[in-house]
């Protein structure tokens, strides 16, 4: 498939088809590399925990990694069977 160069603003780029980028799982960031003269456009497929490890800290900072349960609740023996 070719496609052509277009101008946006001061940039250049190329438009991709719907197909193309529903079937590569193209959202609204994609990173770019070059290899060889070529130019790879892949997805960014992130963690589903992704950056979890710096929102625990800022909660943790800010003093909200407190239990929302009391110690001195007995749900878990009242409410649940264990075998």
């Amino acid at each position: 498939m070719k496609a052509s160069i277009i101008k946006i603003g001061n940039s250049q780029g190329i438009r991709l088809p719907k197909p193309i980028i529903e079937q590569c799982g193209f959202n609204k960031e994609v990173e770019l590399e070059v290899h060889n003269h070529e130019v790879v456009i892949r997805p960014i497929i992130r963690h589903p925990r992704h950056n979890w490890e710096n929102a625990f800290k800022a909660m943790a900072a800010n003093g909200d990694d407190k239990l929302l349960e009391s110690p001195a609740t007995k749900w878990d023996e009242e409410e649940w069977e264990w075998e």
